[in-house]
């Protein structure tokens, strides 16, 4: 069975009348997968521990972060109002960026139901990022046995620059950022790959510009483990975005990544990433092509005896 990573909490926080943070997907997407008959195992997670977090960010960040004491501008700029339930909800999403990696290695692909906060940095949180799961689902694999480089592809819309500054002094983790290069943020530290895209770029033409570097970066790093941000920001009615990708060109898109990682067999763990819609259920099927996507690429991640 396909592992896929849930809690309940993900879309439990209060936020204000008209937030552009589309809270609900995280639960439609969920109700949506129960209803299908798929190959696919819910595994529900604890909340991180201190220490998975400190390793990451600046300790004083995160205990003003979780007591509540982070100056009110320092918040603006996360874009969230503190709350209890919100510190909640962060910890057990990294809980579950963890478990998504334990799973992958396992099975050689898992999907984490949530996730893709690249604006998170060292010492700051910004864009609906308070800690950066990438960063943590990375180190979290390099402790693992056999596992001595990760590759981070982030295909969300935005540059993931939280994740490009901290890994700047990891050379065990390579970044491999495609965005729209006119989109937040202004400053986009560099990763060790960017791939820039101008507004409006289609599907043939993101395809065309992305998969042949993609096979460069896989023959020239070859990772022992792929994280993958698979955002659906890029698509062409995202509120957000300013890429012009079809549905199909997504779906070409996470093909093209997971297929390439289980030809070399290098194990996946993916986040859902980014998407923002007015109505929030516009969003279920273009995340839901992820899964489909997954168990095309990784057959081997379903036990034979487990399909009708």
């Amino acid at each position: 069975m396909l592992p896929l990573i849930y809690h309940p909490v993900y879309s439990d926080f209060p936020l204000p009348e008209g937030h552009r943070y589309p809270l609900q997907k995280y639960r439609l997407l969920f109700e949506r997968l129960q209803t299908l008959a798929l190959p696919v195992r819910f595994h529900q997670p604890a909340p991180a521990t201190r220490e998975v977090i400190d390793a990451i960010h600046d300790p004083n960040y995160v205990s003003q972060l979780l007591e509540g004491h982070l100056p009110l501008v320092k918040m603006r700029r996360i874009g969230f109002p503190w709350s209890r339930a919100l510190i909640t909800r962060s910890l057990t999403s990294l809980g579950g960026t963890t478990l998504m990696v334990d799973h992958a290695l396992r099975s050689g692909f898992a999907i984490h139901l949530t996730g893709g906060y690249h604006h998170a940095h060292y010492d700051f949180g910004s864009g609906f990022c308070l800690f950066n799961d990438l960063m943590i689902a990375a180190r979290h694999a390099l402790t693992q046995p056999g596992v001595d480089k990760v590759m981070i592809i982030d295909c969300d819309v935005h540059h993931g620059d939280g994740t490009a500054a901290l890994a700047a002094n990891h050379p065990d983790i390579m970044t491999f950022s495609v965005h729209c290069e006119k989109n937040f943020p202004s400053r986009k530290p560099p990763s060790d790959l960017d791939l820039p895209l101008p507004k409006g770029t289609q599907d043939q033409d993101y395809l065309d510009a992305f998969l042949p570097l993609l096979d460069l970066a896989l023959a020239q790093h070859r990772p022992d483990m792929v994280i993958y941000d698979a955002g659906v920001d890029v698509h062409q009615d995202d509120a957000l975005g300013y890429l012009s990708l079809s549905a199909n060109g997504i779906y070409q898109r996470d093909v093209g990544v997971l297929s390439r990682c289980a030809y070399n067999d290098i194990p996946v763990a993916a986040v859902i990433g980014g998407g923002y819609h007015d109505d929030q259920h516009h969003l279920v099927p273009l995340h839901e092509q992820l899964i489909q996507a997954a168990i095309n690429a990784f057959p081997a991640t379903i036990s034979p005896l487990e399909v009708s």
